[in-house]
């Protein structure tokens, strides 16, 4: 009877974290005294710990008093791997930051393409930033609404990071990719030299062109370059450019690097986008929705970033991405472009490519033997 009527002033909260949440609103809410809120605040903000995410856990014990709750202790995770723990201390309050030891750990995954590359990946136990990553590394060499066929197969070694119980906690570079489509086998090797990373096949040939294959994923193509009857105006016209079919607010791409040389309003085009990339080559990008973060006339872009997203502005009968590539000032097939071949590594670079690609040979067959 004593121990049931016992009411302890100490309370634990477990709190899942809302949209447009912030350390010091859930301390509101949790009924925490004004002083102990600009304390804590203070002190997260000096050590850059104050950021928290949407759907995690918020720890937090609290002494009750007769108006408002006094912090006794705090926890959240700022990441996969990073934990803030807050403790009292009298009347201050003292910041810990607290990292997994993690275990690094190299994988191979294979798997055959039944629907889409997407589906198989995720099927076979693939991270959801790898299967991105794996994608965007291809994106120059093959067209994934277009190319891929049921029965082609894919193969990716990347690093993992693993907790004391084996929980993967975090995804780390990829290795090495290979894909068998279009009755051709194409691998990929991780390779850096003088600081500058990045892939480059069996010649070591970078993977890396001056445009992209496509500058939007999960889009179907709706309509070619060439003549076709307008379906707006009605009569033929000739298409000068390739329409992509997508979900309004799909991200664009920039298929390559280059600067803004027009964001705006323009014709029948609605919001419309048109990057320089060198001398040779000009891309655009119409019907959008809205544009990307900082796009602009004058700004620089890199290759993939994000320069809009899929609507249907201008003369347009439904949401679809019309994109241009714009060759000496005149209007091309994307399609049909053949564009230059990645920089090959030669001299030093290539001695330690040569090197570097034998080492990942060996360890995927030992990988694939433990498998």
């Amino acid at each position: 009877f004593i121990f049931e009527n016992l009411n302890s002033p100490y309370k634990e909260y477990n709190y899942t974290v809302e949209n447009n949440d912030t350390i010091e609103k859930i301390l509101k809410k949790h009924n925490v005294n004004t002083e102990d809120i600009n304390n804590i605040a203070s002190a997260v903000i000096k050590k850059k710990l104050s950021n928290i995410f949407v759907k995690t856990k918020v720890r937090i014990v609290v002494k009750k008093d007769l108006r408002s709750n006094k912090v006794v202790s705090l926890f959240y995770p700022i990441n996969e791997v990073t934990t803030v723990e807050i403790k009292r201390n009298k009347n201050e309050f003292i910041v810990n930051e607290n990292i997994l030891k993690l275990e690094k750990k190299s994988v191979v995954i294979s798997n055959t393409i039944k629907k889409n590359l997407y589906s198989s990946a995720v099927e076979a136990g693939i991270e959801p930033n790898i299967i991105v990553e794996f994608a965007n590394m291809y994106g120059f060499e093959v067209d994934f609404q277009r190319d891929i066929r049921s029965g082609d197969r894919f193969e990716v070694h990347y690093e993992r990071y693993v907790d004391e119980d084996n929980i993967i906690r975090n995804t780390g570079r990829i290795i090495y990719a290979s894909m068998f489509v279009n009755n051709k086998e194409l691998s990929l090797y991780n390779f850096k030299f003088n600081n500058k990373e990045g892939y480059y096949d069996v010649d070591g040939k970078s993977v890396i062109k001056t445009l992209m294959k496509t500058p939007i994923n999960g889009a179907r193509l709706s309509s070619s370059f060439g003549f076709r009857k307008h379906p707006i105006l009605g009569f033929n016209k000739l298409h000068q450019g390739t329409d992509f079919a997508a979900k309004r607010g799909t991200p664009i791409m920039a298929s390559g690097s280059g600067v803004v040389v027009m964001a705006q309003k323009y014709k029948g085009y609605g919001n419309y986008v048109k990057i320089k990339h060198n001398s040779t080559y000009a891309t655009a990008y119409a019907h959008m929705s809205k544009y990307g973060r900082n796009i602009k006339k004058g700004a620089k872009v890199t290759q993939s970033q994000i320069v809009g997203y899929v609507g249907s502005t201008g003369m347009s009968t439904g949401p679809h991405l019309h994109y241009e590539v714009i060759k000496n000032g005149k209007r091309v097939n994307s399609q049909r472009l053949k564009l230059p071949t990645g920089k090959v590594v030669n001299n030093e670079a290539r001695n330690k490519f040569e090197v570097e690609r034998i080492k990942i040979d060996v360890r995927l067959a030992a990988l694939r033997n433990n498998k």
